[in-house]
């Protein structure tokens, strides 16, 4: 599997003799690479702690509209589903976030991941108590007036993000500008005529301004062709650019299909198809359990939605440094956060008690802070060069369990008027897609042990 050097951040050296030879970007693991952190930490602080709180307002429309809680229930599953499948404002902010951090660091993937996606934590937490203030004081809807002004500060997180340097390939129309280049190299001036595009100034007679009366025709006919070369160069250098660009997108278009023929990749996208939808149904439905529990009091004060969004933030940045361990398994983290989330989504209907209730949401909080790890996951399955494409389509599925499962949910309450039953079988479809993250391990430990028994017969 080829990487180039724009992908994993590393440029070529300026001397001809150690062409192959690659050295480190400075901006990897250090210097800019925090930054793009920071900017992720907002956006994600801005869109998914924005989603995670919309069970405050699922409160709000249903004692405004008096629909059903499937119905209503179908108003914050878009909102969730669309920005992970195909939102032209959050989702457009929200994939390049994430893909970013992954294209800085390298050593520090995990622990950068956990650390920017902690502003979901985070948001949930600050978007929560914000929503709640906001709707008691000037109702639901100028609440969201407000919450899309706020919004605005994903411009200023966009412009903290930017691409590696390129690498210093001469033909490469993304490297260094070449008007700079010349402009303060040494022998720019005495490069002649094919230099000429970096001669202009407001005092060289030769290539600026009007010619001076009694200018000899050979200086006239030198300017001329200078000024043709520079046109051709720059026609060139876009004709480059654009044979580039299509390049660049013929392979990211055939190399998104190519994904599919690696099994382990499609398991994945399974898994991911049945496992979000568990994990979004609490931050729907948990106001409302609690006021069909009478725990209003004791949830005004410490609201159990906040309880899942602090353990999450301190649950990303421990996976992410457990997970960065060398003796450690990213996948094998990973797995074992999924269990435990799947198990405490069993155990939640058995808990009547805040005190319960509570217990089993920190559990919640500390299992799910497996999607930090997510990219991670990804990236190892298919490499840094298929992330964004790779990540895209994972977040996509994601986007369906979300846009499914809080209506599903609701729906089975409207049946039953219970949301038990909801979480037991969100619990067994989580359980399913779990299945289709083990079958790729059992197909490995089969063909070893069968390699080993022949080698063994063979001996």
């Amino acid at each position: 599997m080829y990487t180039s050097h724009e992908d994993i951040g590393y440029d070529f050296e300026d001397d001809p003799k150690d062409k192959k030879t690659l050295k480190p970007h400075p901006n990897i693991d250090s210097g800019w690479a925090w930054m793009v952190v920071l900017s992720s930490f907002f956006v994600h602080i801005l869109i998914m702690g924005s989603q995670m709180a919309l069970g405050v307002l699922n409160v709000e429309w249903l004692e405004e509209f008096h629909q059903s809680r499937g119905l209503t229930a179908w108003v914050s599953s878009l909102s969730m589903g669309i920005t992970l499948i195909v939102g032209f404002g959050s989702g457009m902010a929200y994939l390049p976030a994430v893909v970013m951090v992954g294209r800085y660091f390298q050593k520090r993937r995990a622990l950068a991941q956990g650390l920017s996606t902690t502003g979901t934590g985070f948001g949930t937490f600050l978007m929560t108590v914000l929503l709640k203030y906001l709707c008691a004081e000037y109702g639901w809807r100028n609440a969201m007036f407000i919450q899309g002004a706020v919004s605005l500060n994903l411009c200023v997180c966009g412009a903290l993000m930017r691409p590696l340097s390129p690498g210093k390939d001469p033909n490469d129309p993304g490297g260094k500008d070449p008007r700079v280049v010349l402009a303060h190299s040494p022998g720019s001036r005495s490069s002649g005529p094919l230099g000429g595009a970096g001669e202009s100034g407001p005092g060289n007679e030769e290539t600026g301004g009007d010619a001076p009366a009694g200018a000899s025709p050979e200086k006239a006919g030198h300017r001329q062709t200078t000024c043709a070369f520079g046109v051709l160069k720059t026609a060139s250098r876009l004709t480059v650019r654009v044979r580039k660009g299509f390049r660049d997108w013929y392979s990211g278009y055939f190399g998104a299909a190519s994904l599919f023929t690696n099994r382990m990749f499609v398991a994945f996208i399974f898994w991911a198809l049945f496992a979000y939808s568990s994990f979004v149904i609490p931050f729907i439905h948990l106001p409302e359990i609690v006021n069909l529990y009478n725990l209003s009091e004791q949830n005004d004060v410490f609201p159990l939605t906040s309880i899942i969004a602090i353990v999450h933030i301190f649950a990303k940045v421990i996976l992410g440094v457990v997970a960065d361990l060398p003796c450690i398994s990213v996948w094998n983290v990973f797995l074992m956060a999924n269990f435990t989330l799947v198990l405490s989504i069993f155990i939640l209907p058995l808990m009547h008690t805040y005190a319960g209730l509570a217990v089993i949401c920190a559990l919640i909080g500390f299992s799910s802070g497996y999607f930090s790890l997510m990219p991670v996951v990804t990236e190892d399955l298919v490499g840094i060069e298929h992330l964004a494409n790779a990540y895209g389509i994972i977040i996509c599925a994601n986007g369906i369990s979300a846009l499914l499962g809080p209506p599903f949910a609701g729906w089975i309450y409207d049946i039953t008027e219970k949301y038990d039953f909801s979480f037991y079988i969100c619990g067994l479809l989580y359980m399913v897609g779990i299945l289709f993250l083990l079958v790729q391990p059992c197909i490995q430990m089969i063909e070893q042990s069968r390699k080993k028994y022949m080698d063994g017969a063979h001996v």
